[in-house]
Parts: C-alpha cells; structure tokens; sequence
C-alpha cells in the first residue's frame, strides 16, 4: 500500500491511497477461501468447493465487499498511523471509471481521502480566570409570598345564590366559543372554562366584560389580542367571544396556618415554608448555574480564536439554521418582522455556529486531557429523565434511545459538557455576588 500526501493546507488534507491489483487477488483468495465453509454450491461437499470456482460465481460480489472492508480499514490505518484527529469521516472519492477494472482484478486500487482535522491549541490556565457567581440571598418576605400565592391557588369557592351578578374575585364557569372573522379558530372554545374576575389569566378586556353577568346570561363580547400575542395568526387581531354563564362562585375566606398546610398533606405550616424554601433556592440555584457558565463560557471565547475546520462549522450551522427556520416557521413571523434581513440573521447565527464549535472544541480538549468521564449510571438516569417525558411511551423511547447510539450520545453529551464546566469552575477564581431575584432572573439579550 502507498500513501502519499496531495494537499496539507491550513486543516485541509488530501491523501491518495494506492493498494497494488496484486495485493487485492492476495486479499481476495484469502477472502473467498475463509468464504468457502460457509456456502453450499451444488456438487461440493461444504468447505470443498474449489477457489477458482467460487470466484467465477461470487468473484465480483466478494471483491466489491473486500474492496469497501479494505477501504474502511485503509482509512483507520492510515489516520492512525498519522496521529491526527479528524473534524468529521473522511470522505473517499473512488474514480468511477477504474471502478470496474478493480473489481475485475485488472487495476490497482487507488483512492483520494480528504478530510479536516481539528485545530491544536493550548489550554490556559484556568486559575487565572476570574468570574462573579450571582447569587440571591432568600428572604422570609420571598418565602411568604410564595406560600400566599399557594394559599390563593388552594382559595375555597362556593356557588352564589340564584341571581346574583358575577363580581371580580368570583370564579365563572362558562362556555366560551372564540372567533376570528366570524370563524371558530383553534384553541378558542371551552364549554367549561373557569375563570377568576380579576386575575388577569385572559387577555386584555376578556374579564372585566364577564363582571355582571348571572348564571344563564349570554352575550357576545370583543376583544382585541395583543401584538405580542404567541400565536401569529392572532397577534393583534380583533375577535368576538360567544359567552354562556354556566356557574358563579364566590371566593371563601383563606387562612395561611397548620390547617391549610395539613389540607395540602403537609404536617405544618413550618413544613410548607420549608419546602417552598427549598423550591426558590433550587431555582436561583439553577439561574446562579446558567450565569457562571455563561460567564465562563464568554471568557473561554475571549481567550481562543483559532482557525475552525469549514465542514464541521458548516454542519453546525446548517443544524442551527434549520432550527431557525422551523421556529419562524412555527410562529408565523418573518424577517421582517424581527427588523432584520435574512442574510443578516445568516451572517448572526454564523457567527452564533462558530463560538458554539470552538467552544465545543475548547471543553472537548479539556475533557480529554483531564480524563473526565461521564458514567453509565449518569446516562441511565438522563434517559429515565427523558423516558418520564412522554407518559404511555415509555417503553417505546426506552427501546429508541437504546438501539441509537446517536441519540444516546445526545444524552451523554450535555453531561459531559457540564461535568467539564465543573471541573474548570474548580480551578477557576469565582467570587459570591450578592444580586436582586429580577437580575439574576434577567435573561442576557445575546445570550446563545
């Protein structure tokens, strides 16, 4: 076998890979040999069959999968042999018009790889990098606010006397029917919709329109969507509401003590605070995460700007791209719409792709070199995670993830990216910052 190098560019190589026609019939006697006790040819004892007759009936078949076995192994070998680390597999360019005397044993095999491999860098060291960790210190006020909020969404109603008008503080039920240009339209109708007057759950207008109506009233009542509206096709647009009162409940008297605790299964009052407690500080736990990493993350682009292999950039932004477009896709809106142009939401989520890939490629290195390792009790924990979001599938996305090893790598991989933020956030100077539940909560407006 000969290799030799036809381009060595930047990341760029191209090899071509020559094996000589008489090393393929060395290779293919052998192969057809080892083939001859497992078939069963007419006339022949099994594992007596003739070489010279097996290649005249399977010759060509055997050499076409000796050829790509050949190939695959060439490609191993070769990279191997060169210690290089490539971005993607090589892609192999076999000339169609050799093609036919190779498989015929009358030419050399000859093939072109060509391929990226990945940037060399150093690392930094870690425990020159300084970062703020936002952290928001829970107050009792913050505690008792949420604990009222649950009283309220636990708040005793009881039917009003025959009669009487809706008043806000009141729950309705009602049959509410929604249409748009006179037409029904999706998710607008509800024959038992419950509503509390006051609340603010519909949008603007809905509620203070339902105030005085009494058990058995029915009216058509307009309102217009906000502009901000989620779903498109309704964004800003007027409608009408058929109404049918079918109840009115007047609220009842709530009391934050022992008593409501124990209606929620709580042993007390104290129990409930605890919890709920425990709930605010494992969701600032998880904002105080996202912004160090963040934070981490802006600081690893700073330090890195090496040339990134074009193949595999221009894979992850045809993954991000696509992404995109089925999200304007979904919400009906254009460019336009976001005061952009598409080539410059392109040249945006270019430059998104390229921080993503050499981010991944920084947290890659670093998890090599430093031997971290995601366990299997890790990924089995991430797929029963992932199997308990589709209740009555659960064996079905069992069985995906476990003959897929792509989607399984899905599962692995953001663990083994977190377990390397760890472990640089270990190495890293990272100072407490004492900040207010609105900042910490405050999503950044470039954030990716």
């Amino acid at each position: 076998m000969q290799v030799s190098e036809t381009l060595a560019e930047g990341l760029k190589r191209e090899l071509k890979v020559v094996i000589p026609a008489t090393d393929l019939a060395t290779r293919l006697d052998a192969y057809l040999d080892d083939m001859k006790s497992k078939v069963n040819i007419n006339g022949f004892r099994p594992g007596k069959v003739p070489v010279s007759h097996l290649k005249k009936i399977h010759g060509r078949q055997a050499m076409a999968e000796l050829i790509g076995n050949l190939i695959n192994e060439t490609t191993a070998k070769t990279i191997e042999e060169r210690k290089e680390k490539p971005a993607l597999q090589p892609e192999i360019d076999l000339p169609e018009d050799d093609a036919e005397k190779v498989l015929a044993g009358e030419a050399d095999l000859a093939f072109t790889m060509t391929y990226e491999v990945l940037p060399e860098f150093e690392l930094v060291d870690f425990a020159k990098i300084e970062l703020e960790r936002p952290i928001v210190e829970i107050a009792d006020e913050e505690v008792d606010e949420q604990v009222k909020q649950i009283a309220e969404s636990n708040r005793p109603f009881e039917a009003r006397e025959e009669g009487a008008a809706a008043e806000d503080g009141d729950r309705v039920t009602m049959h509410y029917l929604g249409k748009l240009d006179g037409e029904p339209f999706d998710g607008g109708e509800d024959e038992n919709g419950q509503l509390v007057l006051g609340s603010g759950q519909f949008i603007p207008g809905f509620e203070e329109q339902i105030v005085g109506m009494k058990i058995g009233d029915k009216k058509v009542i307009d309102v217009t969507f906000p502009e901000e509206y989620g779903a498109a096709n309704l964004a800003g647009r007027a409608v009408t509401f058929d109404i049918d009162v079918k109840g009115i409940e007047a609220p009842g008297e709530v009391s934050i003590d022992d008593e409501m605790a124990t209606k929620l299964g709580l042993e007390s009052l104290d129990k409930l605070k605890e919890i709920v407690r425990g709930q605010i500080e494992s969701q600032f736990g998880a904002a105080t995460r996202q912004k160090v990493k963040r934070a981490l993350l802006d600081k690893l682009d700073e330090e890195y700007s090496f040339e990134l292999p074009e193949k595999l950039l221009e894979t992850e932004f045809e993954g991000v791209w696509k992404q995109v477009e089925a999200d304007m896709q979904q919400s009906g809106k254009t460019f336009e719409d976001e005061e952009t142009t598409e080539d410059e939401a392109k040249a945006e989520y270019r430059k998104i792709s390229e921080r993503r890939v050499r981010l991944g490629l920084v947290l890659s290195e670093v998890g090599e070199q430093n031997k971290v390792q995601v366990t299997d009790e890790e990924v089995q924990k991430a797929l029963f995670d992932r199997v308990r979001q589709f209740p009555g599938q659960e064996q079905q996305v069992f069985e995906f993830y476990k003959n897929n090893e792509q989607a399984l790598a899905s599962l692995r991989a953001p663990i083994y990216e977190e377990k390397v933020v760890d472990y640089i956030l270990e190495l890293a100077k990272v100072t407490d910052k004492v900040v207010s539940k609105e900042e910490l909560l405050a999503q950044d407006e470039d954030e990716a």
